[in-house]
């Protein structure tokens, strides 16, 4: 069973989604279930099999976390000393040098990543290119799209 790198944040954020999914999800989709049943004939009965159907996306995702929580290596970026090198949980502060836009990344794991919130996966493209460079480094990264150029403007521990 590898072990799966993740931040101490993102865990917190997990476990909040399993207590969700476990006590409030859950009783929602019995309910609507039994409800469903006391419509009477199950073959023909749509709001039935989509209850069940949405039990079954809610266990799924319910065994899902389980695993990873028990898999889960936490790392805590802000017990490590700040050399300036990015590494897992560093928030990283770029300069795109082909259109001069300035971003802000912070690599994470596979479960806790969101391009939206700027929370990057540590093995996408952008991560692996990331992942062991320093303060003022120039980076270029292949990505699906084309190569990217990056000035590492600086790397944060929080």
């Amino acid at each position: 069973m590898e072990k799966e790198p993740i931040t101490s944040a993102g865990l917190e954020v997990l476990k909040e989604e399993l207590i969700f999914s476990k006590e409030k999800k859950r009783p929602q989709i019995v309910a609507a279930i039994s409800e469903a049943r006391s419509h009477g004939d199950l073959k023909e009965n749509a709001e039935y099999h989509a209850a069940k159907e949405e039990q079954s996306h809610n266990e799924g995702r319910i065994a899902q976390i389980n695993d990873t929580i028990a898999r889960a290596n936490v790392i805590d970026i802000t017990k490590m000393s700040n050399d300036g090198k990015v590494i897992f949980g560093s928030t990283v502060d770029l300069e795109n040098l082909d259109t001069g836009e300035k971003i802000s990344y912070k690599i994470v794991g596979k479960d806790e990543a969101d391009l939206q919130k700027k929370l990057i996966f540590f093995q996408s493209p952008i991560g692996r290119g990331l992942i062991g460079k320093n303060k003022n480094d120039l980076v270029e990264i292949k990505t699906p799209v084309g190569t990217k150029n990056f000035e590492i403007k600086d790397v944060n521990y929080v």
